[in-house]
């Protein structure tokens, strides 16, 4: 029997994870991508136990851990006077509870780990595809340089902007979500390890603080093995800006937005040195995502708001879920479909929880948060039971 052949149109988390699922399955699988050198941007990354569970399978969790920090607790701190608004035991008790640790590491580490699971000769980058479309019972990919190559089966892994989304189902704009951020890093010695009311809150530099106000939230989390504090900078706007990860900015404007926030957290944020700043974009959920011999993963098919934070680990479901189904059935459209099938609603769920729960954290005072139980306790990696 002929090996099957798939092209991934993307060489982001997404695409790579894909692609090394399916060259680890033995799929003759190449890699697209637009950019001419191969890198990742942005900075932390938070893979919750069900984005680790991937990892593991992929036979990558081991490396990435000494790259990585493994949190102790999670706390929810009010933005003025920084009381306690939750604090939940999380390294102690993740793998118990959800079969996986809680992990957080620099996005580019993560990137480079996958990078290394897929043959350099099946990564082409500079590669700028135009459009694909169906070719006799697999598909073909159109590049700006001329060249047309076919395949059994085709991955857009191309991000929010994707053009094998727009292949498949037309054009449409994103959504701006009324939320900008900025991503940045402070060495870890600069955390305040009592904050609160009289000092009542002891922190931990290992700890995942998340402090929450009404017109944005920050987000901090150690990475690079404990040594440097990720923060996400979050604010509420009605004012269009880029859907860019590398705008430059300034602390000027973060401070200018956070004014009034509690006098701790800004003294932290008044260590930010390089800073970037982005308009948070999502889009409505799809109703299918594939026809044919072609398909779409992660952004491609479901960009959502990161207040859950999983954006990432939800890629990183679809990319096992597809190399899954596609090495294990002999027809790549009987394949995709049943990938669909799986994934869609599960991913469906998660982008619109991640909306609400961005509404609960405007509120006054804001709820507790939504559960994610039912998101790190799911297992990708794994035949869906039968019902």
């Amino acid at each position: 029997m002929r090996q099957k052949r798939v092209l991934v149109i993307g060489a982001g988390i997404g695409g790579l994870a894909a692609a090394g699922a399916l060259h680890r399955q033995g799929v003759e699988v190449a890699v697209y991508e637009r950019s001419s050198e191969l890198g990742e941007v942005g900075a932390g990354l938070q893979l919750g136990p069900n984005a680790v569970k991937v990892l593991n399978a992929l036979g990558l969790e081991e490396k990435l851990r000494p790259l990585a920090a493994e949190p102790v607790d999670i706390l929810s701190l009010a933005w003025d006077d920084a009381h306690l608004r939750m604090r939940e035991p999380l390294k102690a008790t993740s793998v118990a509870r959800y079969g996986a640790r809680y992990l957080t590491a620099h996005r580019a580490d993560v990137h480079r780990l996958l990078q290394d699971l897929v043959p350099e000769a099946g990564i082409h980058l500079g590669a700028r595809c135009l459009r694909v479309a169906a070719s006799g019972k697999g598909a073909v990919a159109h590049f700006a340089d001329g060249r047309e190559i076919e395949a059994d089966a085709i991955i857009g892994a191309d991000g929010i902007h994707s053009v094998v989304r727009e292949s498949l189902f037309g054009p449409s704009p994103a959504r701006f979500t009324q939320q900008v951020a900025w991503r940045a890093m402070v060495p870890i010695d600069c955390v305040p390890r009592r904050v609160g009311p009289g000092g009542s809150v002891a922190l931990d530099p290992q700890d995942y603080v998340g402090w929450i106000g009404p017109n944005g939230h920050v987000i901090c989390y150690p990475i690079r093995g404990g040594a440097v504090y990720n923060l996400f900078i979050g604010h509420v706007s009605e004012q269009w800006v880029e859907e860019s990860w590398t705008a430059p900015s300034t602390l000027a404007d973060i401070l200018e937005a956070h004014a009034g926030w509690n006098e701790a957290l800004l003294e932290m944020l008044s260590h930010v040195k390089d800073t970037y700043k982005w308009g948070i974009y999502d889009r409505d959920p799809l109703p299918q995502w594939t026809r044919g011999a072609i398909t779409l993963a992660g952004d491609a098919a479901h960009p959502m708001m990161p207040t859950l934070a999983q954006g990432a680990a939800i890629t990183l479901e679809d990319s096992y879920a597809v190399a899954r189904h596609l090495a294990g059935a002999a027809d790549p459209q009987v394949a995709l479909k049943a990938y669909e099938a799986e994934r869609l609603t599960r991913a469906r769920k998660v982008q619109l929880q991640a909306r609400q729960q961005f509404q609960n954290n405007r509120m006054v005072p804001p709820p507790p948060p939504l559960s994610r139980d039912w998101i790190f306790e799911h297992d990708a990696t794994r035949e869906p039971a039968a019902v």
